[in-house]
């Protein structure tokens, strides 16, 4: 019986043993299509608010969301200096992280820890998380993707169109060079682990 090879492009679904990251260029080319928003404030995945500076000392914004944790990506006396002490009033719980928007920052040392502080808000009772940078667009955006990738086993491409359908983002080349490395591992990762429990069947 003659099989005849199948051309359409192959899935970007995390379950699929022939996803393959995409180059940089590829993945770049998906901001081309956006058809998300540009306000300050954006719900891009339940419970998960992206967004910018204003959006983060608007007291009333916050409350009227309803937010109980926030991720501030640009955290620091050069950056977005709020503090936890801002939130004083609020009953919010802070978590900040000092990062520059530049492609030559390491951001993928806070993934995992930014991932597991919104997956741990996402966890609680009635939790709602903001996460925000100066723009709302790279820093930011680059830790809700890796939150994405880590805890709802997506893959890049997923996480991105995902977010991009709610929100115009744009991760700088170097952010987006270290999402890939880490869908890389993790792809790398959920093979393995298929292999292995084949291999017990």
């Amino acid at each position: 019986m003659l099989h005849t090879r199948d051309s359409s492009p192959p899935t970007s679904s995390a379950g699929s043993t022939s996803y393959e990251t995409p180059a940089l260029s590829d993945l770049q080319r998906l901001f081309w299509f956006r058809g998300g928003s540009d306000n300050h404030v954006d719900q891009v995945w339940p419970n998960i608010y992206l967004g910018d500076a204003w959006a983060a000392k608007s007291k009333t914004t916050l409350q009227s969301l309803n937010i109980t944790h926030i991720l501030n990506a640009a955290d620091g006396p050069y950056n977005i200096n709020t503090g936890a002490k801002y939130y004083e009033d609020l009953q919010i719980e802070y978590y900040g992280i000092e990062a520059f928007d530049d492609p030559s920052f390491n951001l993928s040392i806070f993934f995992y820890d930014a991932a597991n502080f919104i997956g741990k808000a996402l966890n609680t009772s009635g939790g709602k998380v903001f996460v925000h940078c100066a723009m709302g667009v790279s820093r930011s955006a680059s830790l809700v993707l890796a939150f994405l990738m880590i805890h709802e086993n997506m893959t890049i491409v997923d996480a991105l169109k995902t977010v991009s359908a709610h929100r115009d983002i744009c991760p700088n080349s170097g952010f987006l060079s270290q999402l890939r490395d880490l869908d890389i591992r993790l792809n790398e990762e959920r093979n393995g682990t298929r292999a292995s429990a084949t291999k017990e069947l």
